[in-house]
């Protein structure tokens, strides 16, 4: 059975795209710890990042650094936190996150009920950042 994860990839549930390329996507969180908060997903299911090739773990590495540019010159937080915590969906995933304090990493915090405008908003703001910084891979809604 597809993961949650993988169904968004696919187009069968909605994601707000910021990445795309031949191995893995990103898009913003629907419950965002923060405005801007993102996902790198590789597209091929991996359900613990121990499992993830070497070579897959250093492209998506080097996408959510590429991406982390984009969150630190688009929302100008104190650092993006980087966090793989893996225990929401069994696929591999790794957290962006544009934060202030160690405490905006808390998935206590994360907002339940995100408006479409505002999450839609923040993935404007990532890509035009992207786009801004010279990259081409930049995903569309």
């Amino acid at each position: 059975m597809p993961t949650l994860f993988t169904r968004i990839i696919n187009g069968e549930l909605p994601g707000r795209f910021v990445w795309r390329d031949e191995r893995c996507v990103a898009f913003v969180s629907i419950h965002p710890l923060r405005p801007g908060h993102t996902l790198v997903v590789p597209i091929r299911e991996v359900d613990h990042w121990l499992d993830a090739a070497p070579d897959l773990l250093t492209h998506l590495m080097s996408v959510s650094h590429s991406i982390g540019q984009a969150l630190q010159r688009a929302f100008k937080p104190a650092r993006v936190g980087l966090m793989i915590a893996g225990l929401e969906v069994p696929h591999l995933h790794i957290h962006l996150v544009p934060v202030q304090t160690v405490h905006d990493l808390d998935f206590a915090n994360q907002d339940l009920h995100a408006k479409p405008a505002d999450l839609d908003r923040a993935a404007d703001t990532i890509r035009t950042s992207l786009r801004a910084l010279g990259f081409s891979k930049v995903g569309e809604r």
